[in-house]
């Protein structure tokens, strides 16, 4: 994966749990196209037909809470969304998201929605309306497994 996500912001609030991103209902399927086709359905029914490739969450405190479905960041990841941005992440959400390949950064952002923003995952930088926010950049060690797309591929990785 490319270290530099640029796309369309996507503005939440905060404690934005799994089952907004993912409803329930649908974790009966390992269909991803079913998860991308509903992801954040809980929240804005038509998000799935407006959002685009690489296009950028950024949210509030605790984003991910609730449950510890790995789906939510898959569902998020094959809807084509680039990266995550948010003030705080719930811990196994913070983890799954590492462990899937999905981009994200522990940063506060003044973005508003439609705003184009530039992310780059090594440095924990989001730049947006001309101003550069520096979150919290990824350990080495995790920042590596997400470059690799995910911890199944960092470990095939390894093994060749």
């Amino acid at each position: 994966m490319s270290p530099i996500i640029h796309g369309k912001i996507w503005r939440f609030a905060d404690n934005i749990d799994t089952d907004l991103i993912i409803p329930g209902k649908y974790l009966r399927t390992t269909d991803m196209s079913v998860f991308a086709s509903h992801v954040m359905e809980g929240i804005d029914p038509e998000f799935s037909k407006r959002v685009t490739k690489n296009d950028i969450i950024v949210a509030g405190k605790n984003f991910g809470c609730g449950s510890s479905r790995e789906q939510a960041p898959l569902a998020l990841k094959h809807a084509g969304i680039g990266c995550v941005v948010a003030e705080s992440f719930a811990r196994i959400f913070f983890r799954n998201s590492i462990n899937v390949g999905l981009p994200i950064i522990e940063a506060v952002v003044d973005c508003k929605n439609y705003d184009v923003a530039s992310v780059n995952v090594e440095k924990g930088t989001v730049t947006c309306r001309g101003k550069t926010y520096h979150g919290i950049k990824l350990p080495g060690f995790l920042l590596t497994i997400l470059l690799d797309g995910g911890l199944i591929q960092h470990r095939r990785k390894q093994k060749q």
